[in-house]
């Protein structure tokens, strides 16, 4: 009797897995290449077991591999939902770090790729902002949901593709909400530069140059960090409800 009742789980189990798996593995924070992979394994099989008996997960009958494939894509899109704020923080990060001139000084970044120091400083700030204002109870309370709201095959993969579009463009214009005052500053500190060299053709200006652009832009980012917080502040609060609209519209 036990166990035809610990089979009943196993499928459910497994479908469970799979969704947590994908999610948590891409999600800010609790998919950190930082933690290690044996602590990032344990957390999703413990979630995954503490799930199974208490959603109510239909599991389907027919067309298995699609609809273990139509799991992994909502999987890599709700969790997109989630992260796109951090690659719009690396983007400018990466864009005031050639403002600046400090894009030279690369640093192999294992949550992205190559990245800069100031990519790297900015994604900690917003790290930290995700746990003070405890979005990441929100990521776990929308993916748990999501077995109550979705469950495993009823979901239309094509109304995907705008969300993804839509997280796209807002990577960019977050990005450049957040880079804006150094480039701008940057901007205006090559135009007063040009004049003084106009002025006093015999000043070695691009010695002078680089030692301005790296104080200025500093100056310009320390001052900004308020605005960024707040900024940063205002869409991880929204994260709960993107994640909430992906799974709306993929319920079709």
């Amino acid at each position: 009797m036990n166990t035809d009742l610990f089979a009943k789980y196993i499928p459910n189990f497994l479908f469970i897995l799979l969704r947590a798996g994908i999610v948590i593995s891409l999600l800010p924070f609790f998919g950190s290449r930082n933690f290690p992979a044996k602590f990032k394994l344990g957390f999703i099989v413990a979630l995954a077991l503490v799930l199974t008996p208490v959603v109510e997960f239909v599991t389907p009958k027919t067309n298995l591999p699609i609809c273990v494939l139509r799991e992994v894509i909502f999987g890599i899109v709700l969790a997109l939902a989630a992260r796109f704020v951090f690659f719009a923080i690396d983007m400018a990060g990466q864009v005031m770090s050639n403002s600046i001139g400090l894009s030279i000084a690369h640093l192999f970044d294992p949550e992205i790729g190559q990245s800069t120091e100031v990519a790297r400083l900015y994604g900690l700030i917003a790290m930290l902002i995700l746990l003070a204002t405890d979005a990441h109870h929100d990521l776990i309370y929308s993916f748990v949901k999501s077995y109550e709201w979705l469950p495993a095959g009823e979901m239309e993969i094509r109304n995907l593709f705008p969300a993804v579009v839509y997280f796209g463009s807002m990577t960019f214009i977050i990005a450049l909400k957040i880079s804006a005052p150094v480039v701008i500053a940057m901007l205006i500190s090559h135009i007063l530069l040009g004049f003084i060299y106009k002025a006093a053709p015999q000043i070695n200006i691009f010695f002078v140059a680089y030692p301005i652009y790296i104080f200025v832009g500093f100056l310009v980012m320390l001052i900004s960090i308020p605005v960024f917080v707040h900024v940063t502040g205002g869409y991880f609060s929204t994260i709960k409800d993107e994640m909430a609209k992906v799974i709306a519209i993929t319920r079709g």
